[in-house]
C-alpha cells in the first residue's frame, strides 16, 4: 500500500475538502483570527497542514454550542497553536464538558420554570418566575420604589 505524504502547506480548497468546511467559512475563520494562512507566489492562500486539526476542533466546539469567540479564547490559551496535541484535546474536552454540564443545568431549570408557567397561564409580572425572575423590589408591593419626590 502506498503511503500518501501531505505537503507542508495545503490550499484552501484542500483544507475545505479535508474538513468538509466551505471555503467561505474558512475565510471567515481566518478573518476572526481562528486560523492563519500565508500567500504563495501566485498570491493564493495556503495553510500549514496542522490547520486541519484546528478546523476540526472548531467544528466540534461549534456543534456543542460554543461561539467562535469562545473558541478563539480557548485557542489563544494553547501552549503551541501550531500543534494541537492529544493533551490539548483532552484539556479542552474537560473544560467544555464542565461548561456543557452548566448549560444543561441551566436549561433544565428553565424547562422546569416553563412547565410551571404553562400550567399557570397568568403571564403576570407580579408572580412569574420566568418573566420576572430577579424581582427584588416586587416584595415591597406594587408601584415605583426608587422614585424620589
Amino acid at each position: 500500500m502506498r503511503k500518501i505524504i501531505m505537503p507542508e502547506w495545503i490550499s484552501v480548497g484542500t483544507l475545505s475538502e479535508r474538513t468538509g468546511v466551505a471555503v467561505s467559512a474558512l475565510h471567515f475563520y481566518e478573518r476572526k483570527g481562528l486560523i492563519k494562512s500565508q500567500r504563495n507566489t501566485s498570491n493564493h492562500r495556503q495553510y500549514p497542514k496542522h490547520v486541519i486539526r484546528i478546523v476540526s476542533l472548531i467544528q466540534v466546539a461549534q456543534r456543542t454550542g460554543f461561539s467562535l469567540d469562545d473558541i478563539l479564547l480557548e485557542l489563544e490559551e494553547l501552549a503551541n497553536r501550531n500543534r494541537v496535541t492529544l493533551e490539548d484535546w483532552e484539556a479542552l474536552g474537560l473544560r467544555w464538558q464542565y461548561e456543557l454540564d452548566k448549560k444543561i443545568t441551566q436549561l433544565t431549570e428553565l424547562k422546569n420554570m416553563m412547565a410551571d408557567c404553562i400550567g399557570c397561564g397568568c403571564l403576570s409580572l407580579e408572580r412569574c418566575k420566568l418573566l420576572n425572575p430577579y424581582d427584588e423590589l416586587g416584595a415591597e408591593g406594587n408601584g415605583p420604589r426608587r422614585m424620589t419626590e
